[in-house]
């Protein structure tokens, strides 16, 4: 589904408005953080989910697998 969303004058900044069902398809609400994520195609995807940070959990989890023995000694 596509939205048309028109861009705002908001202070000294400019914004869009979201529909509340595209709020609620994206599972936010007033006051969550989105992240606008450049595409390999040139596009932009708007996410309630920080790619950065997923990806450094994603690395922080592999570390850990690899060192699992490790951490099990730590641990006792």
């Amino acid at each position: 589904m596509a939205y048309s969303l028109k861009i705002r004058k908001v202070g000294n900044s400019s914004g869009v408005i979201l529909p509340k069902s595209l709020l609620e398809e994206m599972g936010v609400e007033e006051g969550d953080e989105l992240f606008a994520v450049r595409e390999a195609d040139g596009g932009l995807r708007l996410t309630p989910f920080d790619p950065e940070f997923a990806e450094a959990v994603e690395d922080a989890r592999a570390f850990m697998d690899s060192h699992r023995n490790a951490f099990r000694e730590l641990a006792k």
